[in-house]
């Protein structure tokens, strides 16, 4: 999802941008720990470089310490 439109309820899209392809996975890697996601994809994040990912995570779906957090927030 890349329009601007909300996404559905209970999902959130998540953009990450970092100088490098490997930083910006690591991160796209603990949020898929903690929910449910979709499939990255991977942009350039602009003429300076770097890398931009987007996916899409599920909050319904929570494992791990995301479950904790989530729970003690609500």
């Amino acid at each position: 999802m890349t329009s601007q439109e909300p996404p559905p309820a209970g999902y959130a899209e998540v953009q990450v941008v970092a100088a490098s392809p490997e930083v910006a996975r690591r991160v796209a890697q603990v949020l898929r720990h903690s929910f449910a996601a979709t499939e990255q994809r991977s942009l350039p994040a602009g003429a300076e470089g770097g890398t931009r990912l987007e996916l899409t995570v599920d909050t319904t779906r929570v494992e791990g310490p995301a479950r904790s957090w989530l729970e003690t927030s609500r």
